[in-house]
């Protein structure tokens, strides 16, 4: 099966070289990556080049954008001008951060798992972060739920759900519709990825809002949001986080902020989400 990689990158050159690396020595190896360079400072784009002069399948995209990181956003918006540089002719696309060391059988898994059902439309691994020199289960998300930061796609899936959406929520959306389409998300346990830079560490109170103005963008309702705030905040270890969340969807509910599913979809969302909070109370 074929597969592209699109990698979105903002000064990433203590972390880059070791993501190429472990891309380079993977058991099935990308058809293509392409990594956008969203307005570095740094030597990122002269890395990247470093690589694609070795491997051909390796291309740099420079893309000009302000420097302020809100989560969701900028990042899609990076992932969305790579996509600009590649043709249809690929079997999975496949978006990752710039700050992971991926095991040798990666994609070759991946790969398998496609493989193995053809109503597979997604597949990840999980996230490990160090502490006190060990790897640990970056624990943010359900063991259910494949983090933005390694997706990988089915072709037919990807053009399904309309790609991805340059809003924070926007790697939430993508498996809910997924699940609205009926296709399958995997997660598997056995392929542990180093994430070399923790999710969120610097991201200012604004962009902290936009994770309750996600939950309602996503349809939830403020119940649901409620719970889901608390349960992040919590997994976070900053309980006051719950109130940036809560504000941030009272804030997006008031300016009836754009929805990110349709009337239809939102109704999905909520029922399911309900069904899991059931699922878990009562099991």
């Amino acid at each position: 099966m074929r597969f592209y990689i699109i990698i979105p990158s903002y000064n990433e050159e203590e972390f880059i070289t070791l993501t190429l690396q472990s891309l380079v020595e993977q058991t099935a190896l990308p058809t293509k990556v392409v990594v956008v360079n969203d307005s570095s400072t740094d030597k990122t784009p002269e890395i990247v080049l470093a690589f694609a002069e070795k491997h051909p399948w390796i291309s740099l995209v420079n893309k000009t954008s302000n420097a302020v990181h809100m989560p969701g956003s900028k990042v899609i918006q990076a992932f969305q001008e790579g996509q600009k540089h590649i043709d249809d002719n690929y079997d999975i696309i496949v978006k990752i951060d710039a700050d992971l060391i991926f095991p040798p059988n990666y994609f070759e898994t991946i790969i398998n798992h496609f493989k193995s059902d053809d109503q597979i439309g997604m597949v990840g691994g999980f996230c490990y972060i160090e502490k006190n020199g060990d790897w640990v289960l970056e624990n943010l998300t359900d063991k259910d739920h494949i983090r933005g930061a390694l997706k990988a796609y089915r072709a037919a899936t990807f053009k399904q759900i309309g790609g991805l959406r340059a809003q924070m929520g926007w790697d939430t959306v993508d498996e809910l519709l997924c699940k609205f389409y009926n296709w399958k998300v995997v997660t598997d346990e056995s392929l542990h990825v180093k994430h070399l830079k923790p999710t969120g560490a610097s991201y200012t109170k604004a962009a902290r809002y936009k994770q309750g103005e996600a939950f309602y963008t996503l349809g939830y309702g403020f119940f649901i949001t409620a719970v889901a705030s608390l349960k992040l905040a919590f997994r976070k270890g900053k309980p006051f986080l719950f109130l940036d969340y809560i504000m941030g969807f009272l804030k997006a509910k008031k300016e009836q902020k754009t929805m990110l599913v349709t009337p239809e979809q939102a109704l999905f969302v909520r029922n399911y989400r309900w069904m899991k909070m059931k699922n878990k109370l009562f099991h």
